[in-house]
């Protein structure tokens, strides 16, 4: 897009009349959970279609998937599981994938077990690797916000709607890379690198106290939180 260039395809209105009406796949999971956003989606006459997602909970296009979280989804996303490794594989297969997070920010600065700063770190990262970030209030401004960009997807710039496959991790090199970059807040890249120092990821959990003389990017607070996810002993 060039400066001269207006945002006026980006958000015309629908002319009366007119049919052409978005299709948008839906992970069957997400459709359960989020029974109103279908449903919303439906009376803007989308053509709603379900399916099990491998990863991502809205297809718009060949090109462009939707995760969706509430606020305290992402929050909890951060603390307990690993939302960077789950979106990144999803813009390797959809490469203008974004995140939607759904509903007032402000709460945050209510949480007692982690800190705003946290969030927003945590925002920041994703943002400056290249993963676009929405903010809905509510179901209703996310159904608008699906219906728009699934009209410009495919209406405008005339893509279709396509379930993607995700690569398997096949070789031995890729699980591993994939098995350590699955630990907290260490993600592909630093995964790399701790791999090309320790060559095997045993021989990395085993040194995982001295990945911060070793590894370029790697502090104590990170290596804090690896060794918490190996030593606590689990529980249901």
């Amino acid at each position: 897009m060039s400066g001269t260039e207006t945002l006026l395809p980006f958000v015309k209105e629908k002319k009366k009349g007119d049919s052409a009406e978005p299709t948008v796949i839906v992970d069957s999971r997400e459709a359960r959970s989020a029974a109103k956003i279908v449903k919303g989606l439906i009376e803007k006459d989308v053509n709603v279609q379900t399916a099990n997602l491998e990863k991502g909970d809205y297809i718009l296009s060949d090109q462009c998937a939707v995760e969706r979280k509430t606020v305290n989804d992402f929050v909890y996303t951060l603390t307990r599981r690993y939302l960077f490794e789950q979106i990144f594989r999803l813009k390797e297969v959809y490469p203008k994938s974004l995140l939607l997070i759904e509903g007032y920010m402000p709460i945050i600065y209510k949480y007692r077990k982690i800190q705003p700063t946290a969030v927003w770190g945590a925002m920041f990262n994703l943002a400056k690797n290249g993963v676009p970030m929405i903010n809905t209030a509510n179901q209703k401004e996310t159904v608008d916000f699906l219906y728009t960009a699934a009209r410009q997807e495919q209406v405008v710039e005339k893509r279709s709607p396509t379930v993607h496959a995700f690569k398997n991790y096949d070789t031995v090199s890729e699980a591993q890379l994939y098995f350590v970059a699955s630990l907290p807040n260490v993600g592909r890249e630093k995964a790399t690198a701790i791999l090309q120092s320790y060559q095997t990821p045993q021989n990395a959990l085993i040194n995982v106290d001295d990945w911060s003389k070793t590894v370029n990017g790697l502090g104590p607070i990170i290596t804090n939180k690896v060794k918490q996810v190996l030593t606590t002993p689990y529980k249901e």
